[in-house]
């Protein structure tokens, strides 16, 4: 395998980026009980919020928001939450009639991280599902002519450069652990330029290179166990290929004559890999089983030329692009069926509660990131970057 080496001072922004969060350590009166309600997931909840200023206001209110509540006022309100953050972020969660759900604390790291546990707190409590406020994601961003790969906190907040190389990249994805990324860069090796799809450490910022055949090396993704899905044009026409973490082991998933499959994912299990093809010459979603076999495609009526499928962590949809005109993010059942329309834009990528979307928006002057509450419809904007930001991928 060969290895890439990295500039020791990207190295040193990178590691003060990539310390895992100092989780907010939280301190709770016993005498309240955390009480998981029986709620809606298509409906937005009604919620107050009280007592709180500044950034942890804000970010209360957006994480809140993200996750499907809606922000009223008190006398509308289905629950409210009551606290401050004078030495640290404090919260009192309580029901429409007064009935206290908890009183927590969270202390330790930032007033923002503090203020993301709570939020995950207050999640967790009313749905019985782990919050995704002290998430990571990441992007390719344009820097100048080039693009580099970048890593946030979900909300756009701390963006960090990953790459410096000051060429194309594409299509960053995550690897199990969230301790590498791999993706897409346009690389001159020896005097030759040609894709190259990279394993890159973000603990030690050592990148080794997974794929570089002649032709195409693109749309890396990483199976829970390891294995990469790519898709190659080593035999010619552009492939669905199949690979150990390192590019080892390597095997042909599909061998069509369509010279169109792209965006391989594969299911959480590991058992199907889905991608985009060409049936009847129509673009359509389709998948094949990992251990190889026949390609199935995977319907999605109502919609048309999906691509860019994102498979939810606990398989039960598939999200994608439709291109009807202009881009519209879709949801269909993951063995296929009637597809809905959720929001215009693209690259959607599921977060790991397998409600939340974030994906690409197009502008007038560039693209920026957002994300969206896929039972609600519910879109929050991330922090805007300096450059045209796309093709996002939800750390797992």
């Amino acid at each position: 395998m060969k290895h890439v080496s990295f500039t020791s001072l990207l190295l040193v922004a990178l590691c003060a980026m990539l310390v895992p969060f100092s989780r907010a350590q939280e301190s709770t009166d016993p005498s309240r009980l955390t009480v998981i309600k029986e709620y809606d997931p298509t409906k937005l909840i009604p919620f107050h919020i009280s007592g709180y200023t500044g950034e942890p206001d804000r970010v209360l209110r957006f994480d809140l928001e993200v996750a499907g509540f809606k922000m009223v006022e008190a006398e509308r309100a289905a629950y409210k939450l009551a606290g401050d953050n004078a030495a640290a972020v404090r919260g009192v969660l309580s029901d429409r009639n007064g009935a206290g759900l908890f009183n927590k604390t969270f202390s330790g790291g930032t007033p923002r991280q503090q203020a993301h546990a709570l939020a995950d707190a207050v999640v967790l409590a009313l749905t019985g599902k782990k919050g995704i406020a002290q998430t990571r994601v990441a992007f390719k961003m344009a820097v100048g002519r080039a693009s580099e790969i970048f890593v946030s906190d979900y909300d756009g907040h701390s963006p960090a450069a990953i790459t410096a190389d000051s060429v194309i990249v594409a299509a960053p994805t995550w690897a199990p652990g969230n301790r590498s990324l791999y993706y897409t860069a346009y690389l001159t090796v020896a005097g030759v330029e040609n894709t190259t799809i990279l394993a890159h450490n973000l603990g030690t910022g050592e990148r080794d290179v997974v794929a570089r055949y002649s032709g195409l090396n693109t749309a890396p993704s990483i199976a829970n166990d390891g294995r990469v899905a790519m898709i190659l044009s080593k035999a010619n026409s552009p492939d669905v290929w199949i690979s150990s973490s390192t590019g080892k082991n390597l095997k042909r998933l599909t061998e069509t004559r369509a010279e169109d499959e792209s965006s391989p994912c594969w299911s959480p299990d590991g058992r199907w890999v889905a991608f985009v093809t060409k049936m009847g010459g129509r673009r359509v979603l389709a998948k094949a089983s990992s251990d190889g076999g026949p390609i199935t495609r995977i319907a999605t009526s109502g919609v048309l030329n999906p691509s860019e499928p994102s498979w939810s962590p606990d398989g039960t949809t598939i999200a994608f692009t439709a291109q009807m005109g202009g881009f519209s993010i879709c949801v269909v059942p993951a063995e296929g069926g009637e597809a809905k329309v959720l929001a215009d834009g693209e690259d959607p990528s599921w977060a790991p509660n397998s409600r939340t979307l974030i994906f690409t928006k197009r502008g007038t002057a560039k693209r920026t990131l957002s994300l969206l509450d896929v039972p609600t419809k519910q879109v929050k904007d991330v922090a805007a970057f300096s450059g045209s930001s796309s093709q996002p991928a939800w750390a797992r």
